[in-house]
């Protein structure tokens, strides 16, 4: 089976595009140089990732704080 961006020359990406609450964004793709959310069929919250991630907890300890100040 071949991909029809592949096909068509389109530029995209087969890699999964994380986007942190931070704001910083990687893709699972490691040759992956452009970034760009138009260039990614699939885009995730990093709450979503497998085992969670560092920057929720971050951002949970923030809110926390700010509610008790």
């Amino acid at each position: 089976m071949e991909c029809g961006n592949c096909t068509r020359g389109l530029d995209h990406c087969h890699g999964t595009l994380i986007v942190h609450t931070t704001e910083f964004t990687e893709c699972t793709e490691p040759m992956c140089e452009d970034l760009d959310e138009v260039r990614h069929l699939a885009i995730v919250d990093c709450s979503a990732v497998d085992g969670g991630c560092d920057c929720v907890s971050v951002l949970d300890e923030q809110v926390v704080h700010d509610n008790v100040a």
